[in-house]
């Protein structure tokens, strides 16, 4: 029996097809993984940002997930957009109810710009409810200063917080390093046993939509093909160095467009 490693995406939909649920289907499509899905928000969007959020009631986001679980048995589960106490409350209900081995969650809380995405309420469910039911998540370091209380805007400051926020959660961290400033970039990860520094030179590209969603299913599908945590980690910043590469050059929106997630097709498409 050829089995495919099974990724349940639970996101919000980008109508412009670079973020959210469209890029975690890509995403686990283009490294093998089967990508099933459960959609918490509508949002209305193009490469020059967001107009309009539309929740899903928090039902009907239950029962999406619980579907797929009863029947698909996703190897591993993706949590992007959150969006609202309800919904929250949802997914942490049926993640303790279903246990699954690996849930990766990228908490959506403030956008690259620092502009805040959610109430405190929700942030505050998020932490409660939410982060011990997971194995991983994966802030940005506006995020990450939410989740600690503190500004954070050094490696030191980033391992700093990646120890004490373990400590204070008992799951896994990645900060994810992309605010810092100059040529290099640098991802922390800390599991509770071991730091680990990720590394790589900052690639110029005005399209950088759906990074964070990339990132976060693209470990989520490595995790649910049987890597460790260290190896998923590792293995999707390559991937998405690949992506980032190869999609600079694209001209898709007039805004800030996606990445190229299938990188080994891009010279088809510059050769049309």
């Amino acid at each position: 029996m050829n089995k495919k490693a099974i990724v349940l995406s639970v996101a919000g939909s980008d109508s412009s097809g670079g973020a959210g649920i469209q890029a975690d289907i890509k995403t686990i499509s283009a490294l093998g993984g089967y990508a099933a899905t459960a959609i918490t928000a509508i949002t209305v969007q193009n490469t020059l940002g967001v107009q309009a959020v539309h929740p899903v009631p928090a039902e009907l986001v239950g029962k999406q997930m619980q579907a797929v679980m009863e029947d698909l048995r996703p190897d591993a589960i993706k949590i992007g957009m959150t969006g609202n106490v309800e919904i929250i409350s949802e997914i942490a209900r049926l993640l303790h109810q279903y246990s699954p081995r690996q849930v990766v969650l990228d908490p959506v809380m403030v956008s690259t710009s620092g502009h805040n995405l959610m109430t405190d309420e929700a942030v505050e469910a998020i932490c409660t409810l939410l982060l011990p039911e997971v194995s991983l998540v994966t802030p940005n370091l506006h995020e990450t200063e939410v989740l600690l209380q503190q500004p954070v805007h050094t490696v030191d400051e980033m391992e700093d917080a990646a120890c004490r926020l373990f400590e204070k959660y008992h799951c896994a961290f990645l900060i994810k390093g992309g605010h810092l400033k100059g040529n290099e970039m640098c991802d922390v990860l800390y599991d509770g046993n071991q730091l680990n520094i990720f590394g790589s030179n900052r690639i110029r590209s005005g399209n950088l939509h759906g990074t964070g969603c990339t990132l976060s299913s693209a470990i989520a599908t490595f995790l649910a093909q049987g890597a460790s945590l260290y190896e998923a980690v590792e293995q999707a910043k390559e991937y998405i160095s690949c992506a980032i590469e190869a999609g600079k050059d694209l001209h898709i929106g007039q805004g800030n467009g996606p990445l190229w997630h299938f990188p080994s097709l891009i010279s088809s498409v510059n050769n049309k």
